[in-house]
């Protein structure tokens, strides 16, 4: 079954809820890394696939907040965790860290269809503008609870292009691959507002759970008509970009410093995609 056929019970059960209806829901994220350094590399700093690997794990261990309103929200990190740093010693090894921490938010306007995304790239600020992402749902039926709440599972499914930028014995080369992308993701009905963590919406009640790829997004805590409300504003500093175009700001930033950091003695795989 598909989500239009479920729309009618967010505005059905929705009706209950008064127009000033607001709350903050917390979330965990956590994401597999794929780090892959060559042979020479591993031969001459004995454990440094794991120790990468252990950094690279913290620094994708985040929490975010969502404040929503029926038809606004805000998404912003919580807290803002230290990049990991990999060994300098012949400056063969190094982890790029391009986001801006906290200072990064989105902002999704439901009624309206759009979204406002404020991001940090590489020093410089810039302010997505486009249409909120679109998925083409398919309803399960199947049931879980997460906390207290009574989810039901919903799985969009894609093929779609991934770039692949490989920095192997100094050399950077790009490689674009096609992907199947599945995403799961849990809502309930209790909460009736089509929003979620990040870009993903669309469903008849709020998403508590997400799995996308090596991706997953958990909400640990909902707050209902808080006492202090979070003020909703939309971002207005940065420069304005398309989706689209940030992508493709982003893979190219991505390829110019693994140039300025290339090396003969090493190298190290980075993955983009999804």
């Amino acid at each position: 079954m598909r989500i239009k056929n479920f729309i009618m019970a967010l505005f059905i059960t929705g009706s209950v809820f008064a127009q000033d209806f607001s709350g903050r829901a917390t979330y965990k994220t956590h994401r597999k890394s794929s780090f892959e350094l060559d042979s020479t590399t591993i031969a001459t700093n004995p454990g440094i696939q794991e120790q990468m690997e252990a950094q690279m794990r913290k620094m994708f261990q985040k929490t975010f907040t969502l404040d929503f309103t029926k038809s606004e929200s805000i998404y912003k990190e919580e807290q803002e965790l230290d990049a990991p740093k990999g060994p300098s010693s012949n400056g063969s090894v190094m982890v790029m860290s391009f986001g801006g921490g906290g200072t990064d938010f989105l902002y999704k306007n439901i009624s309206e269809n759009r979204m406002a995304n404020k991001k940090e790239l590489m020093g410089k600020v810039f302010l997505i503008k486009d249409n909120l992402v679109t998925y083409d749902w398919k309803l399960t039926g199947e049931t879980k609870n997460i906390g207290n709440y009574t989810c039901y599972k919903a799985v969009y499914e894609v093929e779609e292009e991934e770039i692949q930028i490989n920095m192997i014995d100094g050399d950077v080369k790009e490689e674009k691959v096609i992907k199947k992308r599945s995403i799961v993701a849990w809502y309930t009905l209790e909460v009736p507002i089509s929003n979620g963590p990040s870009n993903y919406g669309g469903l008849p009640g709020l998403i508590l759970e997400v799995n996308d790829g090596d991706l997953t997004i958990v909400c640990s805590e909902i707050v209902l008509n808080p006492k202090e409300v979070k003020e909703i504003k939309e971002p207005i500093k940065g420069k304005i970009v398309a989706r689209k175009k940030f992508e493709d700001i982003a893979k190219e930033k991505t390829k110019e410093m693994m140039d300025r950091y290339k090396t003969r003695d090493g190298g190290m795989r980075i993955q983009i995609g999804g």
